[in-house]
């Protein structure tokens, strides 16, 4: 299912990429498909809030697995950060993520476009993103129950409204990128380099787990294997609940669920402070598809680019690290 949803995505974003191109004569009258996709984004994480919210098992364990979870996700953000930080700073990639020439005109751009606008969209869309989560995790606690027969019914339609609103959004990423026209160009300068990334996230992500592995009541293992889940919750929970490990299996889903959260939320915050690749650190796995359009909207088309690459290549390390780990 995740392959087959992948693939539509991979679709509809080239055929979004294919319009975008062919009307960039008309960039202009196209600026409202901005506003389009602050208020899509905004529904998504709405319905991914409440589905939190509703989930009991999620509710439940806000107690000590949520403790444990919560260390896990920042310890493991903070140095997976710092992990692509240094990676850029050795590939001579500017803030941007263009190469250190280019990133310096588009910097000052930048601080002259920014200097006529008093705070700038990143703000405001941290503050939107917020406000959409914790107004999604209260319906889903008080709501859901009073509305739906089950939450299984919930779940699934939220399911399906989570997967079209991805498939609009994903499209009009593509569009995007199409009606910008620079990507193409600039990801050529890049080159394989972007490869680096999600392997500087996968080296950050299992050093922040070894750490966690110290200094929490789980063990190392347990804990590098709660790691190597790279932000998909869906997969990683069920392959170390199957090695029999009940805890670090809860603990598993609980922090993949908060660093893709947590990820939505921060990232407006980390392009602006600290450098538009660093962004793709925070969500990992789902840098390629429920975070990508927020990465897009905060950063620029060439980050949207390695963000899918990114997802990608971690997606694909989660099925062969995660096993391996519990091998050992």
């Amino acid at each position: 299912n995740s392959m087959r949803d992948l693939i539509i995505y991979v679709i509809l974003a080239a055929i979004g990429y294919f319009i975008g191109s062919k009307l960039r004569h008309k960039k202009e009258k196209l600026a409202w498909t901005g506003k389009f996709q602050t208020v899509a984004i905004v529904l998504l994480v709405l319905t991914m809030g409440s589905r939190m919210g509703a989930n009991d098992e999620v509710i439940e364990n806000l107690g000590s697995i949520g403790v444990y979870s919560v260390v896990v996700t920042v310890v493991k953000l903070v140095v997976s950060i710092i992990a692509v930080f240094l990676a850029r700073k050795v590939l001579r990639i500017g803030k941007h993520g263009l190469l250190i020439s280019d990133d310096k005109t588009k910097d000052a751009m930048d601080k002259e476009k920014n200097s006529n606008v008093d705070g700038g969209k990143i703000d405001k869309m941290t503050l939107i993103i917020i406000a959409s989560v914790i107004l999604g995790l209260i319906c889903g606690y008080a709501l859901v129950d009073k509305v739906f027969d089950s939450y299984d019914t919930f779940n699934t339609m939220a399911g399906h409204a989570i997967q079209i609103g991805l498939c609009i959004l994903l499209s009009l990423v593509g569009l995007d990128l199409g009606l910008d026209g620079t990507v193409i160009d600039n990801f050529r300068k890049v080159g394989l380099r972007v490869l680096i990334f999600p392997f500087a996230i996968a080296i950050g992500s299992l050093a922040g787990a070894f750490i966690c592995g110290l200094i929490l009541p789980l063990s190392v293992k347990e804990m590098l294997a709660v790691g190597a889940g790279f932000g998909w919750y869906s997969l990683a929970p069920g392959i170390i609940l199957e090695a029999g490990l009940a805890q670090a299996s809860a603990v598993a889903f609980m922090h993949n669920v908060m660093r893709e959260i947590l990820g939505i939320i921060f990232i407006p915050l980390v392009a602006k402070k600290i450098g538009y690749v660093e962004t793709i650190a925070l969500p990992g796995a789902a840098a390629m598809d429920v975070c990508l359009p927020i990465v897009e909207k905060s950063t620029s088309g060439n980050i949207a680019v390695y963000s899918f690459i990114s997802g990608l290549v971690l997606s694909a390390l989660v099925p062969i690290f995660v096993p391996l780990i519990l091998a050992l």
